[in-house]
């Protein structure tokens, strides 16, 4: 089956839902063998996150409700890059809003898409060290019900293997954070 460098052709591109998180359109394209139809997309701006280490080797984690899976689940602190925002900044501001952690230490750790199958979603993801814990409760968007975790490497990697931490974009953070913590 040969490959074909040259990218579809857009024959007509209709926005079914503009929302406030993300949009959600329908493409009709021509591939280069010839055939044709319709994809569907969800156009979001990207999200950041942080794998944030203690000074004793403790990653923090938030356990919140979602909505689409009908549960809580433990997740590494996360937030969508607000218009005109760097990731750098969006995700400062949202681990403070939900671990009530500021770090003084950053590193960029790599990107990748979420589910490219349906979405042009991108994660930043990052590691937050020099954690220092802020006088002030975390200030949680009214949409949010968080709890803050704590969990040693171990005891979080034990989790993704039996299926009790089960977010995608939190254990691809891990893994790519083992690299430069060698937990």
């Amino acid at each position: 089956m040969p490959v074909h460098p040259e990218p579809p052709q857009l024959l007509q591109q209709k926005l079914l839902y503009r929302g406030e998180k993300f949009d959600f359109d329908v493409s009709a394209l021509r591939l280069p063998n010839g055939s044709q139809g319709d994809w569907l997309c969800v156009r979001h701006p990207g999200g950041a996150l942080a794998v944030p280490v203690t000074a004793d080797g403790k990653l923090v984690l938030v356990r919140q409700y979602r909505f689409a899976v009908q549960g809580r689940l433990l997740e590494f602190p996360a937030g969508t890059v607000e218009p005109q925002e760097s990731p750098e900044v969006t995700i400062k501001r949202e681990i403070a809003e939900e671990t009530g952690y500021r770090a003084h230490r950053w590193q960029k750790l790599g990107q990748f898409f979420l589910a490219p199958g349906y979405s042009d979603e991108i994660i930043y993801a990052f590691l937050a060290q020099d954690l220092e814990l802020l006088d002030l409760p975390p200030a949680q968007d009214a949409d949010e019900d968080i709890e803050t975790v704590l969990m040693t490497p171990q005891a979080l990697e034990q989790a993704i293997l039996n299926g009790d931490a089960v977010d995608a974009k939190s254990i691809c953070a891990f893994f790519m954070a083992r690299a430069f913590l060698n937990f």
